[in-house]
């Protein structure tokens, strides 16, 4: 009996929020193949999906971003305000950086392009519910771009200005290039050659010194101040 309960409770509960209807029954057909995800409902508009997430709190949303009445950024904030621990990944076939920034900062822990493939979905729902971020590496790296290069380094704070810069050990920076790259602490390992716990361990010493409570937080930040 304690078997089947621990099984059920591992089962990520996941509606999906999402206009075209061939798309949505598309996402539920190949999510509802992994024995640890379930796609418990689904909603052509936003403002439907946000009265089930009131009601019921499941682990994910999927968001559309182009939704009618209400768009997937400003249903993120309602959701994040109404259920805090349920998480949104973006699901959108945009990939401009204005977009990309307004997203994440909503409160949403991953943005993905609809042309992922279903099997890296269902990996991204499986991080994005142990609270890891998710950003496609096109999307962020597009973002990153999109930044204005700074010509008068006269406007940056000295080091010795009380307003500095986050004091990021070299190694620290190196893996958040990869945080913001959307990389799980598994594969920023992978990348820098050490444990995941080392991995682990800076991605948490960089939260707390850019003083943020996720990885969400931190790449918007990142992105948004030019640390990377």
């Amino acid at each position: 009996m304690s078997t089947v309960t621990a099984e059920k409770q591992s089962v990520i509960k996941v509606i999906i929020v999402e206009d075209f209807k061939l798309t949505r029954v598309g996402l539920r057909y190949a999510l509802n193949e992994n024995t640890d995800i379930q796609v418990v409902a689904e909603f052509e508009n936003a403002i439907d999906g946000i009265k089930y997430v009131e009601h019921y709190k499941p682990d994910i949303v999927i968001m559309d971003l182009g939704l009618p009445n209400m768009n997937g950024i400003e249903a993120t904030v309602k959701i994040k305000e109404i259920s805090p621990n349920t998480h949104v990944i973006a699901l959108t076939s945009h990939d401009r950086s204005e977009e990309v920034i307004a997203t994440l900062s909503s409160g949403a822990s991953a943005y993905c392009l609809k042309d992922i493939d279903p099997k890296k979905l269902a990996n991204v729902i499986r991080d994005v519910s142990t609270g890891v971020c998710w950003i496609d590496s096109l999307v962020a790296e597009n973002a990153l771009n999109s930044l204005p290069k700074v010509e008068d380094t006269s406007i940056l704070p000295s080091k010795n200005s009380s307003e500095s810069r986050v004091p990021l050990t070299e190694r620290e920076y190196e893996v958040l290039k990869h945080l913001v790259s959307g990389k799980s602490n598994t594969e920023i390992a992978k990348e820098l050659i050490v444990s995941v716990h080392t991995a682990k361990a800076h991605v948490c010493s960089i939260l707390q010194k850019m003083c943020v409570n996720d990885r969400v937080q931190a790449a918007v930040k990142a992105v948004k101040e030019g640390m990377v």
